[in-house]
């Protein structure tokens, strides 16, 4: 009896540290506090080009996809040690390149294997007393422009695939996991070319669609919502100061290499 229980244990074991389930996610904790701010400016929705001063003024921006790929990351692969002293800069920059070099569809590491990061209590606390470093740490936004997954947006448009990207959704969730999206209405429309992550389902309202709460770069203070409406066959997202609200196409991002 003893031989046979320890097998067991040795079995659970070893099946938590290939598989490690992630905690919960809360966007108070695991999201930046610091914002992607847009290179356009917006008027209800309609972007207009910066001009004066303004367009001179330095902006942390182009950064949708990096921040929610790296917010994957470190839900993933990063813990937090709040009674620790800080790192310094240069230390704090090696640990964070350890966790953002680290591809983001991979299973989420065993606690024990987790990138440390002392001295705060979650991502949110890090990046308000570190924003600088991280911005200038987790990568740069001009290599999303030329991902190999973003050829859908021309040549993959049909209801059918994004049928196939709500029922990715719905089971991504149903996992536990999180499901980074590239949000857009181009060529058609210049109005949306956003990356959000999901996070949460919400309960369908009267109107039969699903719900889904997102954490949007571009707005840290808050999540934002999106939806999915079975008889339009379409996803549609909040109405803001950037986007005049309505129907999107969504695409999976992140899930797998090259997507």
């Amino acid at each position: 009896m003893k031989i046979g229980f320890t097998v067991i244990v040795a079995l659970l074991a070893s099946l938590t540290s290939v598989g490690a389930i992630p905690p919960s996610f809360h966007f108070d904790r695991d999201t930046f506090a610091f914002a992607n701010m847009t290179v356009f400016e917006y008027e209800n929705g309609i972007a207009h080009l910066r001009r004066g001063a303004e367009a001179k003024q330095r902006r942390y921006t182009r950064r949708c996809f990096v921040l929610s790929r790296t917010a994957v990351q470190f839900h993933k692969f990063a813990r937090f040690d709040p009674h620790a002293a800080p790192l310094d800069d240069r230390a704090l920059a090696q640990r964070i390149r350890m966790v953002t070099t680290r591809p983001a569809w991979r299973e989420p590491l065993p606690e024990k294997e987790r990138v440390v990061f002392p001295g705060y209590a979650d991502l949110r606390e890090m990046s308000k007393g570190r924003g600088l470093l991280l911005q200038e740490t987790v990568g740069h936004g001009w290599p999303t422009y030329w991902r190999l997954g973003n050829y859908r947006m021309l040549f993959v448009q049909s209801r059918g695939y994004q049928e196939k990207t709500h029922a990715n959704l719905e089971a991504a969730l149903a996992r536990g996991e999180l499901f980074a999206l590239y949000l857009t209405t181009l060529p058609q429309k210049f109005t949306l070319n956003h990356a959000v992550l999901v996070f949460a389902k919400q309960k369908s309202d009267s109107s039969g669609r699903d719900n889904y709460l997102v954490y949007d770069s571009n707005h840290p203070e808050k999540p934002r919502h999106l939806w999915w409406s079975e008889r339009d066959r379409a996803f549609g997202f909040e109405k803001d100061w950037d986007f005049v609200g309505g129907y999107a196409r969504a695409y999976q991002i992140y899930g797998k290499p090259l997507q």
